[in-house]
């Protein structure tokens, strides 16, 4: 019989960094989100795992940037107001590491994804639920997605790295 699981958005955060100037990260996050796991046990071998993101709720700390990352130029939040992920496998690696394999969808492309998990356990909280964690790690690239927009510094520095790192700490409760 399968099991579901909810996730705990109090307990969780979506964020992503990438290179900018070539010199530096910069960090950003969705605040609003939503995720979702479907297993026939409490070891997660075979979860389906679906995600969803609010391109509205991203948050870098600036306000302009966000505005930027919102229009056309990258997400076109009000044509794709969402990120979408769907597995179509979890595979357990051993000593808790999984690898989640399945179809990521920004601006209405879809692409495949490899993503590394760390899954930390089963916890029954004081208030007698059951949760799990994961710590969740990919790369993609953002050019893939039709995420084009680029500037090149008088140096010749690119601005904007293509290659985006997706960092994801997830806590689920059995439904």
């Amino acid at each position: 019989m399968a099991i579901n699981w909810k996730i705990d958005n109090l307990h969780s955060e979506v964020g992503f960094k990438v290179r900018h100037m070539m010199i530096s990260n910069v960090r950003g996050n969705f605040a609003e989100f939503d995720a979702s796991a479907e297993t026939n046990d409490d070891s997660f071998e075979g979860a389906k795992f679906a995600f969803s993101a609010k391109i509205a709720s991203i948050n870098t700390g600036v306000a302009d940037r966000d505005g930027h990352l919102k229009s056309p130029d990258f997400f076109d939040e009000a044509n794709y107001p969402e990120l979408k992920f769907v597995s179509t496998n979890a595979v357990n690696k051993g000593d808790g590491n999984f690898e989640i394999v399945g179809e990521m969808e920004i601006r209405g492309v879809k692409k495949e994804v490899n993503l590394k998990a760390d899954f930390s356990g089963v916890a029954v909280d004081p208030y007698g639920q059951t949760k799990v964690g994961f710590s969740i790690e990919g790369k993609i690239k953002r050019s893939e997605f039709g995420l084009q927009w680029s500037a090149v510094t008088e140096a010749g520095s690119i601005v904007v790295g293509d290659e985006v790192t997706l960092l994801a700490e997830l806590q689920f409760v059995k439904a």
